[in-house]
């Protein structure tokens, strides 16, 4: 019995994973959801993302992807957006924004299923005024020995004088955008999330963290093997260099935040593009080492 039961949800999920949908040609909201190797999960995503609003279109960044994402994308009605080599999620997300038409940009990830109800609320809190709108979740940080991670998000959070976002980032998804906040800090920043929410800050856009979801449950195990964490390198560094804009910033006078030139942009993002792929590449290594009986 128990059998049946699990064939007949399977089938159910192949069907509606097979189900396309059909962007809306002038969105309110653009949903932007970079893929590497995500095929097990992104019917779902995209499907919850379609859901979130009445108005939307949702641009799928394929990032090298070789399991079959592009072509499920595609049949589900997505607008794909696809690059033969990885660019890294972050670098995904800038490039998407760069397309996109919405009025609202929401990003999510593709390997982590979000509900639509929970999506709509960032797009909500945008529709109400936000320029900005972070999830609440911060992850374990009631501990006597707290992840570096989470120590560099509030260490920018606390730098920038904003308390009231007590340690939430833009590293962390989903989060939404208005057009407006995109116009005043530029798309290429979006590559170094930390760097974005901290020109967002400067910049006098509204940036509120405006709902909880618990993406930590959520997100896939990451295995650490040889004592590293090139991912966990990767969005230090990237706090860094947000804290380093920051204090740059400091001495100048408070307003928008100038856009880079063209060239200036496509430099950063060949940079982080590198950074992800070699921190992605540490990691498969790092878990195939560690899976290895020999090794």
């Amino acid at each position: 019995m128990k059998k049946q039961r699990n064939a007949l949800r399977k089938r159910r999920y192949d069907l509606t994973s097979r189900r396309g949908y059909i962007n809306d040609p002038s969105p309110k909201v653009s949903v932007i959801i970079p893929v590497y190797n995500e095929r097990r999960r992104l019917a779902a995503v995209i499907r919850e993302a379609y859901r979130a609003h009445s108005s939307i279109e949702v641009i799928v960044v394929i990032n090298g992807s070789t399991d079959g994402s592009r072509r499920l994308a595609e049949k589900m009605g997505a607008r794909i957006i696809s690059y033969a080599e990885p660019l890294g999620h972050d670098v995904g997300r800038a490039v998407g924004a760069r397309a996109a038409l919405g009025d609202i940009v929401l990003f999510t990830d593709g390997d982590i299923v979000i509900p639509a109800v929970k999506l709509a609320a960032f797009i909500h809190a945008v529709e109400s005024g936000v320029d900005v709108a972070m999830n609440t979740y911060i992850g374990p940080s009631k501990r006597s020995a707290v992840h570096r991670v989470i120590l560099a998000k509030h260490a920018l959070t606390a730098f920038m004088q904003r308390p009231d976002l007590s340690g939430t980032s833009l590293t962390t998804i989903p989060h939404a955008l208005s057009r407006r906040a995109l116009d005043a800090i530029g798309t290429e920043v979006l590559a170094v999330p930390p760097k974005a929410l901290a020109a967002a800050v400067r910049s006098g856009l509204l940036v509120k963290a405006v709902e909880y979801v618990a993406v930590g449950a959520k997100n896939p195990l990451r295995r650490k093997g040889a004592g590293r964490d090139p991912v966990g390198d990767l969005i230090v560094g990237d706090h860094l260099e947000a804290l380093h804009y920051w204090m740059e910033a400091a001495a100048l006078p408070a307003g928008p935040a100038e856009p880079a030139e063209e060239e200036e942009n496509e430099t950063a993002y060949e940079t982080k593009t590198e950074r992800e792929s070699e921190a992605a590449e540490s990691f498969r290594q790092e878990v195939t080492a560690a899976e290895d009986p020999e090794d």
